[in-house]
C-alpha cells in the first residue's frame, strides 16, 4: 500500500481540472497515526497544488488515521461507509469534500 507522503505527492498528477470545473478551494488533511502528517490541497484556476503542513482558513478539514486514508484512496476501504462509521471527520464544507473525491483519477 502507498504511503500517505505518496499519496500526496500524486495528487497533482492524478488531478482532473476538467472535473474540478471553476472549483476553488482548500483542504486541510490531519491524517493521525503512523505516517501521517498535515497536508493541504488547493485548487484553484484549474490547478492543483500540495503542500505539506498547515494552512490558515481551509474550505473545508479532513480528519481521519493514516492507515484509514490510504485505504480509502486505493479502494480498499469506502469512502461513504468510513465517513458513516466516523473514521472520517470533516469540518467546514462537506460539499467540497464530497467534489474532492470525483477530481482526482
Amino acid at each position: 500500500m502507498a504511503t500517505v507522503a505518496e499519496i500526496m505527492a500524486a495528487m497533482p498528477s492524478r488531478f482532473n481540472a476538467e472535473a474540478a470545473g471553476d472549483l476553488n478551494a482548500t483542504v486541510l488533511f490531519n491524517l493521525a497515526g503512523d505516517g501521517g502528517g498535515v497536508w493541504h490541497v488547493r485548487i484553484d484556476d484549474g490547478e492543483c497544488m500540495v503542500n505539506e503542513g498547515p494552512t490558515e482558513d481551509p474550505t473545508a478539514t479532513i480528519m481521519m488515521e493514516a492507515e484509514d486514508y490510504a485505504a480509502m484512496v486505493t479502494g480498499e476501504l469506502n469512502a461513504i461507509n468510513a465517513f458513516m462509521t466516523g473514521k472520517v471527520r470533516v469540518e467546514g464544507d462537506l460539499n467540497t469534500v464530497m467534489k474532492f473525491q470525483s477530481i482526482f483519477m
